[in-house]
């Protein structure tokens, strides 16, 4: 179960990520263009979020099942820096990237002008991305399956 679930999990980075670049991406073209906020806009927007969501959930059941994690035992997995980050910071880090495609996604949708839909996912979605960025880096673990550091 557990490997299935790291599998999953790992997995559904990709998928959020390209998503998040292909909106990211969209969006500040579109808003340095001064054009209409489209279906496609929407579209991948939403799948974005819906993406985002599907990998909180993944990671959520993942939280339960992990031996890295030590939720059962909080003061020594703070005295660990390996367990203090998979038990507290990536979860943190996670649910705050969440909440800022969540928001920008409902901004978007609220927007009455295109220009603050696509200033809405460029500012929040591309926020997310850096949240996200920096806890796989804080990880110590490759963020496109190449390892940087020691060969």
């Amino acid at each position: 179960m557990y490997n299935f679930l790291l599998g999953l999990h790992s997995g559904l980075r990709y998928i959020v990520l390209l998503l998040l670049g292909i909106a990211i991406i969209l969006s500040v073209t579109a808003l340095f263009g001064k054009k209409d906020y489209t279906q496609t806009n929407r579209k991948i927007n939403l799948f974005t979020m819906i993406a985002t969501h599907t990998q909180l959930l993944a990671g959520l059941i993942l939280y339960f099942f992990s031996p890295l994690v030590q939720y059962g035992n909080m003061g020594e997995a703070m005295k660990n820096t390996i367990a203090r980050y998979w038990t507290v910071e990536h979860a943190v880090l996670m649910f705050f990237a969440v909440a800022l495609i969540t928001v920008g996604h409902a901004r978007s949708k609220r927007g009455a002008l295109s220009i603050n839909k696509h200033r809405a996912i460029s500012l929040y979605y591309g926020l997310a991305v850096l949240v996200i960025i920096v806890a796989i880096y804080q990880s110590g673990r490759p963020l496109f399956g190449m390892s940087v550091g020691n060969s």
